[in-house]
């Protein structure tokens, strides 16, 4: 068993998210792409906090897709950058729905966050979302040092389906020789198509994300049921090898379906002699950490932050 956080919740908060999430989320599988990201979008919390950063502008480079740049106050010299790749089952969300979450991460680390607009399925499966997230790499680095950006010490980011993505982008990242990133933080990620798993059997229902929801992601991301030939960036684990890749920091939330491959992911990355730091929070759901108005995530925000300063931006020097 991986070693877990505590999670403290002394006015039961987190019981009582979890029942209103499993009441009142919409059935991703009724309603029609676009349809549902509304729904989605209309369940959206105005933040509170876009003070946190000194200022928020969006870019859209040629031949890619629209990035949000979230900069830190204070002189920009070397400092990091964070390049952050949201979740939403492949399907929905939009970087304004990360304005919170990405602001409140700039503050805490000093880094520029730069966060990814990248294409949604079923209109673009697999490889598009992936393809963005590579231009946006590539676009990072080379913008670097006019943002004031130190190009070697580039972290990506990504929640859910974000996960995966950031977990890809390192692969390709490693194995085309795009850039030395260096480090990931993997949120709850989604790394296989794997339904059969104790995560799954023990939370697939009554958990606010379901089976029923991720196989329908996945169906969607991938364009049928079928993996890709071969399966490495679509199916992070499913790679041939994982020796060469970032110091990760794997965020994994216990009353998931996801939390069992997230932690077989974690296993592969450690086997293959990546530094790594496992934070698995036994009480938490997934999603949990972006929410920005539910005081219980505070303390793993927190542990966060202290693990992209101190671990992913030294190199995953302990």
């Amino acid at each position: 068993m991986p070693p877990t956080y505590p999670f403290p919740d002394p006015l039961g908060e987190i019981d009582e998210m979890l029942a209103t999430l499993d009441q009142t989320f919409p059935d991703v599988t009724a309603s029609d792409p676009v349809t549902l990201r509304q729904l989605i979008l209309d369940r959206a919390i105005a933040p509170d906090n876009l003070d946190d950063v000194a200022r928020i502008e969006d870019v859209t480079p040629e031949g890619g897709p629209r990035l949000r740049l979230y900069h830190p106050h204070g002189a920009a010299e070397g400092r990091p950058a964070i390049l952050y790749l949201h979740g939403g089952g492949f399907v929905f969300c939009a970087v304004e729905m990360f304005d919170g979450f990405c602001s409140r991460m700039s503050r805490e680390t000093g880094a520029t966050v730069v966060s990814v607009d990248y294409r949604l399925a079923p209109e673009h499966p697999y490889p598009a979302a992936l393809d963005d997230a590579v231009a946006a790499l590539g676009w990072l680095v080379d913008a670097a040092p006019g943002l004031g950006i130190d190009p070697a010490r580039i972290v990506v980011a990504g929640d859910s389906a974000g996960g995966n993505l950031a977990a890809a982008l390192c692969l390709v990242a490693r194995d085309r020789g795009l850039h030395r990133i260096a480090g990931q933080a993997l949120l709850y990620p989604v790394i296989e198509p794997n339904f059969e798993t104790e995560g799954y059997r023990r939370f697939g229902s009554g958990h606010y994300n379901t089976r029923a929801a991720m196989e329908y992601y996945w169906r969607q991301y991938l364009g049928g049921d079928d993996l890709p030939d071969p399966p490495d960036y679509a199916v992070p684990i499913r790679a041939g090898s994982h020796a060469g890749l970032p110091p990760a920091v794997v965020v994994l939330a216990g009353r998931d379906p996801l939390v069992s491959e997230g932690e077989a992911y974690a296993d592969a990355l450690r086997a293959s002699g990546v530094p790594l730091r496992l934070r698995h929070y036994p009480e938490a759901f997934h999603g949990f950490a972006t929410m920005m108005t539910f005081p219980p995530a505070e303390d793993m925000r927190d542990m966060l932050w202290r693990d992209i300063n101190g671990f992913l931006l030294t190199g995953g020097a302990r």
